[in-house]
């Protein structure tokens, strides 16, 4: 805690809290949930909501490095070349920049691996120009082929909660589903979901109906 206590005078105060608050977690959590420990569990429409981008492609560039104006700040700088933008317009290729807290993520990069295939749902970034997936892992879908050749999505929290109250909510929020969309919702168990049908259910949320 003494290397803590003299870096933290030097950061903004909203940056120092997050600081504290994510080394006492580190304390205090089991060792297997440090990852996650502050972690919100969110459905899909409240990832969807809270994010600025929603984004899918490829990584094609991952670095771990000191953040430029902070170097006692580990991060993970992530470029996808992107196949797809559901949300904002990234352009070609969307780059951002991670806080990594945990010494595991600084070992692994945070999980981000050259060559994935990903479908990020993106926090705006803060002033210091640092973001990363809604709720963690729970906004990071990575894309797979399942033992039918089929692409589907999976997140951090195995899909867990991705359905939980959303069809309550979007009601209340005036927002419906296609038949089709509506069946998934309901059915789905946590696991694996259908790239398509993820796709499908991000646009509708957002009021647009159809996948190109």
């Amino acid at each position: 805690m003494t290397t803590l206590s003299r870096t933290l005078p030097r950061l903004p105060g909203i940056l120092r809290l997050l600081i504290v608050l994510l080394v006492f977690a580190s304390l205090s959590a089991p060792l297997e949930a440090q990852r996650g420990a502050l972690t919100i569990p969110r459905n899909l429409a409240e990832l969807a909501d809270q994010s600025e981008t929603i984004v899918r492609g490829r990584v094609i560039a991952v670095v771990v490095e000191p953040h430029p104006q902070y170097a006692h700040l580990p991060t993970v700088l992530v470029t996808l070349r992107v196949e797809e933008s559901l949300k904002g317009a990234p352009g070609s290729t969307f780059t951002f920049r991670q806080f990594i807290w945990d010494a595991r993520d600084r070992r692994d990069a945070a999980g981000y691996r050259k060559g994935q295939h990903l479908l990020l749902l993106m926090n705006r970034a803060t002033s210091l120009g640092l973001t990363s997936p809604s709720g963690i892992e729970q906004g990071r879908f990575r894309i797979v082929r399942d033992a039918a050749g089929r692409e589907v999505a999976v997140n951090g929290a195995a899909n867990c909660g991705l359905f939980r109250d959303l069809a309550a909510q979007i009601e209340k929020k005036g927002i419906r589903l296609s038949a089709e969309m509506s069946r998934v919702v309901a059915g789905q168990p946590a696991g694996p979901l259908r790239l398509d049908d993820l796709r499908q259910l991000l646009r509708e949320l957002r009021g647009v109906r159809g996948v190109p």
